[in-house]
């Protein structure tokens, strides 16, 4: 009996805010590459992880959460940076959370379908649902009237669940070789990478005290010998938002250094000399130039 063809092709994953769509791609990818938080938007670039299996490789889009709020340049940047990670994919990944089904769902789902691609539901965070009798019944509900390829309760963070899913992604793709090595885990550099270490750590560890009003450019990226050098600028808009990054004595800064350093070390196998800074840049959330400046591309 012939083996099954090697499949290889590009998964766009696909969601609102917050249903852990990084922490599926990290997952998959078996390497942190895609930062989280418990924040919405955590996610705003389109990253490419790439998940290499014996049967086949998942080139996976991850995506900024498609969301109504268009307030700000940033948020229409986000949404459009969402709705480009479709061109050119052959099956999404809709992400959603288990229990939950919402508006921001429902334009998602409708995103997808108006560009064709063939939809399989994801159903996250099934470890964290109270009464497990409720499933059922709300996979029958979300699934009833919308053509779904496929139907996959998982756990991302437990890795609950995955291996079907990656059998059911797998089928959708074209039969070709390997789009990249074995070893390559992202299309992004160890540069733009560090840059999202430290404003996970901002996510993380500012909380609701000024969540999006940051942005991190990393102003020096050198190898020195076994060492990398790394200079961080944290941008903020205003210079009251400066003193809450800092924090009293300068404690807080340290501490997102310090935990920034340790994942950098970990992803990049490497001592790492950081620095950082904060410093104001009015408005540059709601500036289209300032964002192309600072990294950010639909």
């Amino acid at each position: 009996m012939d083996a099954s063809p090697y499949r290889a092709g590009h998964v766009a994953v696909i969601g609102r805010p917050n249903v852990g769509k990084s922490t599926l791609v990290n997952a998959l990818v078996g390497a942190k590459i895609s930062i989280t938080s418990n924040r919405p938007q955590t996610t705003r670039h389109r990253l490419l992880g790439i998940a290499t299996f014996p049967e086949g490789q998942l080139l996976l889009v991850d995506t900024p959460g498609i969301h109504r709020e268009q307030k700000r340049a940033m948020n229409r940047m986000m949404n459009r940076a969402a709705r480009g990670a479709l061109e050119g994919v052959d099956v999404a990944m809709l992400v959603v959370q288990a229990g939950r089904w919402d508006d921001e769902d429902g334009l998602a789902y409708d995103t997808l379908k108006a560009a064709g691609i063939p939809v399989v539901l994801v159903v996250n965070q099934v470890d964290r649902l109270k009464d497990k009798t409720a499933l059922l019944p709300y996979l029958a509900k979300v699934s009833a009237g919308r053509d779904f390829a496929s139907v996959h309760p998982v756990s991302a963070l437990k890795g609950l669940g995955l291996q079907d899913l990656v059998r059911a992604a797998l089928s959708h793709l074209p039969e070709q070789d390997a789009l990249y090595g074995e070893d390559e885990i992202t299309d992004k550099s160890q540069r733009f990478l560090a840059g999202e270490m430290v404003r996970e750590q901002l996510m993380r560890q500012l909380g609701d005290e000024l969540p999006y009003a940051t942005t991190v450019e990393i102003e020096r990226f050198e190898v020195d010998g076994e060492l990398l050098r790394i200079g961080a600028v944290i941008w903020v808009e205003r210079q009251g938002q400066k003193g809450i990054v800092i924090g009293k004595g300068g404690e807080r800064l340290r501490e997102i250094g310090a935990r920034a350093r340790q994942q950098m070390e970990k992803l990049f196998d490497s001592k790492v000399f950081l620095e950082t800074w904060v410093r104001v840049r009015e408005g540059w959330s709601d500036d289209e130039a300032a964002l192309k400046s600072l990294g950010y591309h639909d």
